[in-house]
Protein backbone atom coordinates (compact mmCIF):
# COMPACT_ATOMS: atom_id res chain seq x y z
CA UNK A 1 0.00 0.00 0.00
CA UNK A 2 3.02 2.38 0.99
CA UNK A 3 3.89 1.66 -2.68
CA UNK A 4 1.09 2.94 -4.18
CA UNK A 5 0.22 6.06 -1.62
CA UNK A 6 3.89 6.97 -3.16
CA UNK A 7 3.43 6.50 -6.87
CA UNK A 8 0.40 8.13 -6.34
CA UNK A 9 1.99 11.32 -5.27
CA UNK A 10 4.84 10.88 -8.30
CA UNK A 11 1.96 10.49 -11.30
CA UNK A 12 -0.44 13.54 -9.79
CA UNK A 13 2.35 15.85 -8.18
CA UNK A 14 1.21 18.75 -11.06
CA UNK A 15 -2.24 18.13 -9.39
CA UNK A 16 -1.27 19.44 -6.47
CA UNK A 17 -0.93 23.16 -4.66
CA UNK A 18 3.05 23.70 -4.89
CA UNK A 19 3.15 27.02 -4.84
CA UNK A 20 4.74 29.40 -2.77
CA UNK A 21 2.76 31.54 -0.56
CA UNK A 22 2.57 35.34 -0.78
CA UNK A 23 5.58 37.33 0.19
CA UNK A 24 5.68 38.42 3.64
CA UNK A 25 3.16 35.40 4.71
CA UNK A 26 6.01 33.97 7.14
CA UNK A 27 6.17 37.38 9.03
CA UNK A 28 2.14 37.98 9.32
CA UNK A 29 2.08 34.32 10.38
CA UNK A 30 4.76 34.69 13.23
CA UNK A 31 3.00 38.44 13.77
CA UNK A 32 0.14 37.16 14.88
CA UNK A 33 1.39 33.71 16.66
CA UNK A 34 3.95 36.46 19.24
CA UNK A 35 0.06 38.66 19.27
CA UNK A 36 -1.97 35.36 20.62
CA UNK A 37 1.24 34.33 22.60
CA UNK A 38 0.90 38.12 24.39
CA UNK A 39 -2.59 38.29 24.76
CA UNK A 40 -2.29 34.93 26.96
CA UNK A 41 0.22 36.14 29.02
CA UNK A 42 -1.60 39.68 29.99
CA UNK A 43 -4.61 37.94 30.67
CA UNK A 44 -2.54 34.72 32.51
CA UNK A 45 -5.77 33.82 34.52
CA UNK A 46 -6.27 34.48 38.68
CA UNK A 47 -3.11 35.04 40.30
CA UNK A 48 -2.28 31.91 42.32
CA UNK A 49 -2.10 33.99 45.77
CA UNK A 50 -5.49 34.85 45.51
CA UNK A 51 -6.46 31.24 44.80
CA UNK A 52 -5.10 30.02 47.43
CA UNK A 53 -6.49 32.62 50.12
CA UNK A 54 -9.79 31.66 48.89
CA UNK A 55 -9.54 27.97 49.38
CA UNK A 56 -7.93 28.80 53.04
CA UNK A 57 -11.21 30.80 53.69
CA UNK A 58 -13.38 27.95 52.05
CA UNK A 59 -11.52 25.34 54.03
CA UNK A 60 -11.39 27.71 57.18
CA UNK A 61 -15.61 28.19 56.87
CA UNK A 62 -16.15 24.35 56.29
CA UNK A 63 -14.23 23.26 59.70
CA UNK A 64 -16.12 25.96 61.43
CA UNK A 65 -19.46 24.79 59.94
CA UNK A 66 -17.95 20.89 60.69
CA UNK A 67 -17.69 21.51 64.20
CA UNK A 68 -20.95 24.15 64.50
CA UNK A 69 -23.21 21.08 63.32
CA UNK A 70 -21.57 18.18 65.29
CA UNK A 71 -21.50 20.57 68.36
CA UNK A 72 -25.42 21.19 68.05
CA UNK A 73 -25.68 17.51 67.79
CA UNK A 74 -24.11 16.32 70.69
CA UNK A 75 -26.35 19.07 72.74
CA UNK A 76 -28.30 16.08 74.33
CA UNK A 77 -27.87 12.87 75.81
CA UNK A 78 -28.47 9.62 73.89
CA UNK A 79 -30.68 7.03 76.14
CA UNK A 80 -27.39 4.39 75.68
CA UNK A 81 -25.18 6.79 78.12
CA UNK A 82 -28.19 6.80 81.16
CA UNK A 83 -27.25 3.13 81.67
CA UNK A 84 -26.15 -0.07 80.35
CA UNK A 85 -29.43 -1.56 80.29
CA UNK A 86 -31.08 1.93 78.45
CA UNK A 87 -27.90 0.82 75.85
CA UNK A 88 -28.99 -2.44 75.11
CA UNK A 89 -32.37 -0.93 74.78
CA UNK A 90 -31.24 1.76 72.41
CA UNK A 91 -29.08 -0.87 70.57
CA UNK A 92 -32.15 -2.85 70.13
CA UNK A 93 -34.59 -0.47 68.79
CA UNK A 94 -32.58 0.91 66.33
CA UNK A 95 -30.71 -2.55 65.31
CA UNK A 96 -34.54 -3.12 64.36
CA UNK A 97 -35.57 -0.31 62.77
CA UNK A 98 -32.52 -0.46 60.70
CA UNK A 99 -33.44 -3.75 59.42
CA UNK A 100 -37.25 -2.97 58.86
CA UNK A 101 -35.65 0.04 56.62
CA UNK A 102 -33.54 -2.53 54.54
CA UNK A 103 -36.75 -4.65 54.34
CA UNK A 104 -38.86 -1.66 53.31
CA UNK A 105 -36.27 -0.15 50.39
CA UNK A 106 -36.05 -3.84 49.10
CA UNK A 107 -39.62 -3.54 48.34
CA UNK A 108 -40.11 -0.09 46.80
CA UNK A 109 -41.52 0.10 43.22
CA UNK A 110 -42.71 3.16 41.53
CA UNK A 111 -46.88 2.11 42.15
CA UNK A 112 -45.59 1.86 46.22
CA UNK A 113 -43.55 4.27 46.49
CA UNK A 114 -45.47 7.54 47.46
CA UNK A 115 -46.81 5.08 50.76
CA UNK A 116 -43.24 4.82 51.44
CA UNK A 117 -42.05 8.12 51.45
CA UNK A 118 -45.05 9.40 53.57
CA UNK A 119 -44.28 7.01 56.30
CA UNK A 120 -40.39 8.19 55.75
CA UNK A 121 -41.89 11.57 56.52
CA UNK A 122 -43.65 10.47 59.58
CA UNK A 123 -40.19 8.96 60.95
CA UNK A 124 -38.38 11.91 60.19
CA UNK A 125 -40.64 13.96 62.34
CA UNK A 126 -39.82 11.23 65.09
CA UNK A 127 -36.29 11.31 64.75
CA UNK A 128 -36.84 15.32 65.55
CA UNK A 129 -38.69 14.51 68.42
CA UNK A 130 -35.89 12.36 69.65
CA UNK A 131 -33.32 14.95 69.05
CA UNK A 132 -35.53 17.61 71.32
CA UNK A 133 -35.82 14.53 73.56
CA UNK A 134 -32.40 14.11 74.03
CA UNK A 135 -31.57 17.60 75.07
CA UNK A 136 -34.50 17.63 77.81
CA UNK A 137 -32.41 14.41 78.82
CA UNK A 138 -29.59 16.59 79.81
CA UNK A 139 -31.31 18.92 80.80
CA UNK A 140 -33.77 17.08 83.06
CA UNK A 141 -30.69 14.64 84.41
CA UNK A 142 -31.88 11.80 82.90
CA UNK A 143 -35.66 12.28 84.39
CA UNK A 144 -37.75 8.83 83.75
CA UNK A 145 -40.48 10.41 81.76
CA UNK A 146 -38.14 11.96 79.34
CA UNK A 147 -36.53 8.15 79.54
CA UNK A 148 -39.89 6.42 78.96
CA UNK A 149 -40.85 8.85 75.79
CA UNK A 150 -37.63 8.11 73.83
CA UNK A 151 -38.49 4.83 74.50
CA UNK A 152 -42.05 5.67 72.92
CA UNK A 153 -40.91 7.20 70.27
CA UNK A 154 -38.07 4.01 69.47
CA UNK A 155 -41.71 1.69 69.63
CA UNK A 156 -43.19 4.09 67.39
CA UNK A 157 -40.87 4.60 64.92
CA UNK A 158 -40.86 0.63 64.81
CA UNK A 159 -44.71 0.75 64.78
CA UNK A 160 -44.47 3.29 61.57
CA UNK A 161 -42.16 0.66 59.78
CA UNK A 162 -44.28 -2.38 60.69
CA UNK A 163 -47.50 -0.90 59.85
CA UNK A 164 -45.56 0.31 56.26
CA UNK A 165 -44.37 -3.36 55.80
CA UNK A 166 -48.27 -4.77 56.33
CA UNK A 167 -49.56 -2.04 53.84
CA UNK A 168 -46.73 -3.21 50.76
CA UNK A 169 -47.57 -6.64 51.12
CA UNK A 170 -51.52 -6.22 50.90
CA UNK A 171 -50.71 -3.74 48.29
CA UNK A 172 -48.48 -6.64 46.74
CA UNK A 173 -51.10 -9.22 46.48
CA UNK A 174 -53.97 -6.50 45.29
CA UNK A 175 -51.83 -5.42 42.66
CA UNK A 176 -51.13 -8.11 40.26
CA UNK A 177 -47.34 -8.93 39.20
CA UNK A 178 -48.22 -7.52 35.41
CA UNK A 179 -48.84 -4.18 36.53
CA UNK A 180 -45.81 -4.05 38.91
CA UNK A 181 -42.90 -2.00 37.39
Amino acid sequence: MKNTMEDFFKNNREEFDVTEPNIGHFERFQARLEKTEESTKKKGGTPWYILAVAASVLLFFGYWMGNYNQNGATNGIELAEVSPEMEETQNFYLATIQKEVEEIRTKKTTANQKIIDDAFIQLEILETNYRTLTLELKESNADKRVIYAMITNFQNRLQILQNLMEQLDEFEELVPQQNRV
